[in-house]
């Protein structure tokens, strides 16, 4: 049964979901079998501690949670939330769109959405040049920075995103676009960054940084920036590598949609090496990067961990992980309590990523979204 294009409805009550394997967000469990209350994670066992429902799911295939996107722009390209939820997806971060279209939080059957709004950059930075002033803040100096921040706070933003580009990047997924304005662009300046991460670390937000090379990438860590929303697509020094771990700041990957620039495999690669683990996020909303779970990115963070990651750690980024980085965890787990957010796939997801792009199940807040046509 596919209710991808059903009207979001109450929860049922209870049912029972059985499954060959479990992935719980860090583990792979065999023959586990995980019930639904309501919105909520009732109880993850052995099938055999769990009685059969009057409604059970059974999956010939892996069980997961919910995948969440750490890095998108659904709300400023108006993504389909319904196509995102059908095909996996069903938490994302939206890392800049306009004022107006801000939407935190999730309805039972609902895409769950937390976003940032606008991006904080210099008079005429990017994205300005590129996707224009609608998803910017832009400010001059401390005190328009320390009221951007506040304006956001007000409006409940989840985190505060900041652009540190000066552009030029070939093969950058925003190198693509028609400009109004030549690179180099404008960029903040050091007081001006570190006012920003001041302001928003008082109202408990933490900072995204868009960057691309060692420019943004300096003035990030100098100003105790929290995190990259992409690995820089340019080559950076070892120093600045060894500086972003040594400060944790936290990595979200985009490398399939920067899989053509000169530098972000080198970088991944040996950001590795330094002990940084990238967090899932996919840039979604850009053309080359499909409407659900991307499977290749999965791949390639695997890839560039040169042997660092077991498969369970690359779908960790994307689900356990992912909720501990928002702050809304047991989010991206399947635990007792957790929200029931979850997908199942045919096979073993854990060999073959691909299964993930086109789940059987899909869950969202205890809705079921979409389930094989035997159950």
């Amino acid at each position: 049964m596919n209710r991808g294009d059903a009207s979001p409805h109450m929860p049922d009550s209870e049912y029972l979901i059985r499954a060959d394997w479990v992935f719980d967000g860090t583990r792979i469990l065999d023959h586990y079998a995980v019930t639904v209350n309501g919105d909520r994670i009732g109880a993850v066992a052995p099938q055999h501690q769990l009685e059969r429902h009057e409604r059970t799911i059974d999956i010939a295939g892996t069980l997961l949670p919910g995948f969440i996107d750490l890095h998108t722009h659904v709300l400023l390209d108006q993504t389909p939330h319904e196509k995102l939820l059908r095909h996996g997806i069903t938490t994302v971060r939206d890392t800049g769109s306009p004022l107006a279209r801000l939407r935190n939080g999730n309805a039972e059957g609902r895409l769950r959405v937390v976003g940032a709004g606008p991006i904080l950059t210099a008079p005429g930075g990017y994205p300005i040049p590129v996707f224009g002033r609608d998803v910017a803040l832009e400010v001059a100096d401390v005190e328009a920075a320390q009221a951007a921040v506040q304006r956001l706070a007000d409006h409940g933003v989840a985190f505060i995103k900041i652009a540190l580009e000066p552009g030029g990047s070939p093969g950058a997924p925003w190198s693509a676009h028609e400009t109004t304005a030549r690179p180099p662009w404008p960029m903040l300046s050091a007081s001006v960054v570190e006012a920003i991460v001041a302001e928003a670390h008082a109202h408990n937000l933490t900072v995204a940084a868009h960057l691309s090379g060692p420019q943004g990438a300096e003035l990030a860590l100098d100003a105790h920036v929290d995190e990259w929303a992409h690995v820089p697509c340019d080559p950076l020094p070892d120093d600045l590598i060894a500086r972003a771990a040594s400060a944790g700041v936290k990595v979200v990957g985009t490398l399939d949609t920067e899989s053509r620039t000169a530098g972000v495999f080198q970088n991944a690669v040996r950001m590795a090496e330094a002990g940084i683990r990238l967090l899932y996020g996919t840039d979604l909303a850009h053309p080359d990067v499909p409407w659900g779970i991307d499977a290749f990115e999965l791949q390639l963070m695997l890839h560039t961990a040169r042997g660092a990651l077991t498969p369970a750690d690359v779908l960790s980024a994307a689900t356990a992980r992912a909720g501990e980085h928002l702050g809304l965890s047991p989010l991206g787990q399947l635990v007792a309590g957790a929200p029931a957010d979850l997908i199942a796939v045919k096979g073993n997801a854990l060999e073959r990523f691909k299964l993930l792009e086109y789940p059987d199940l899909v869950v969202s807040g205890g809705v079921v979204i979409a389930e094989p046509e035997h159950s």
